[in-house]
């Protein structure tokens, strides 16, 4: 079953990964779907910005409501970490 979700509990788990690389599936409408990955910038009443890692660098705004509707999809990406080889 499902859990019960709202748009305050997508805002307080967004707030927790400020900062953090995400990546985001949009379905965009007539089977037309963007993935894109960036930083979680910031997180507003009703939005959240992502800043893209393209070449443009620019950020990109979905609503909460998008999520809860599951027109947008959000994964939060794990840090790896580089570990020096001993030489």
């Amino acid at each position: 079953m499902k859990q019960k979700v709202s748009i305050d509990s997508i805002r307080m788990k967004l707030d927790s990964h400020l900062g953090e690389r995400i990546k985001v599936r949009a379905n965009e409408g007539r089977k037309r779907i963007s993935i894109k990955e960036g930083v979680l910038e910031n997180t507003y009443p009703s939005i959240f910005v992502i800043r893209l890692d393209d070449e443009s660098r620019r950020a990109v705004t979905w609503s909460y409501i998008d999520v809860l509707t599951d027109s947008v999809e959000i994964q939060f990406l794990e840090q790896v970490q580089e570990v020096p080889a001993d030489s």
